[in-house]
């Protein structure tokens, strides 16, 4: 019964409600990892990715993640037509883990005084807040990620056959060295997916705005740098054929 379209939303849900699931429970207050800090956070992340990618890999190649499926697109490793379906499927998988997430801690949210760290459970933001900054961030984030993916792609022979512990180590590497500005989004659906979960669901306690001034940043630059990633990996493939197939 799996199809491409299921096998993204799942494993995007399964990737959101672990990931974000990693950051409540370091931030939010009385939760058994409260405090426990980022090498937790990145660490839970990767293993998100770990174990999403697992998943669906065989039923959809498990982009779960419109960068790379943008990436793949650019490189003429995945078809054009497919691109709308697999980010509509995304998006839709964010949303739902996110909310999952919001129902796994919904009393923690309530005794949580930082509207602050409620938000950081659903979206990423800035250690300090400076577009050309926080842009470059992201794009180069996320070209690590996609031109890592395309090597790796090529290693295994094909990305339904992706290999999941690389690219969850992939993931953990990229949080603990470049996630320290942004926190790292390097996946439009991952933040603006349960960004619109943070501004739609009732937070006990009460909640902060969704930061929507700063929302572009985690869509546009990821796709940036995954256009870029995808670019250099045909240029180094071959030269005189760079082009969006």
């Amino acid at each position: 019964m799996m199809n491409p379209f299921l096998g993204e939303l799942i494993g995007t849900a399964i990737l959101i409600l672990l990931g974000n699931g990693v950051v409540a429970n370091v931030v939010l207050k009385g939760t058994k990892g409260e405090g426990s800090g980022w090498i937790v956070i990145t660490w839970g992340w990767g293993m998100a990715v770990f174990v999403a990618v697992f998943t669906v890999a065989a039923f959809s190649g498990a982009h779960i993640n419109p960068a790379v499926t943008v990436g793949l697109a650019v490189a003429g490793k995945f078809a054009w037509g497919s691109v709308p379906l697999y980010i509509l499927a995304q998006m839709a998988g964010a949303m739902i883990g996110s909310a999952l997430v919001w129902v796994m801690y919904r009393d923690h949210f309530r005794e949580t005084e930082s509207r602050d760290l409620k938000l950081a459970c659903f979206s990423t933001g800035p250690a300090y807040r400076n577009t050309i900054s926080n842009l470059v961030s992201e794009i180069v984030g996320t070209f690590v990620l996609v031109f890592a993916v395309l090597f790796l792609a090529v290693a295994v022979f094909g990305l339904g056959a992706l290999d999941a512990l690389p690219v969850g180590l992939l993931v953990l590497g990229i949080g603990l060295s470049l996630g320290g500005t942004t926190g790292y989004a390097i996946n439009p659906a991952r933040d603006l997916g349960p960004r619109i979960v943070h501004a739609l669901l009732p937070m006990p306690g009460g909640k902060r705005d969704s930061d929507w001034g700063y929302a572009w940043i985690p869509i546009v630059g990821p796709l940036i740098g995954a256009v870029l990633a995808a670019l250099c990996y045909l240029m180094l493939q071959d030269p005189t054929n760079v082009n969006f197939r």
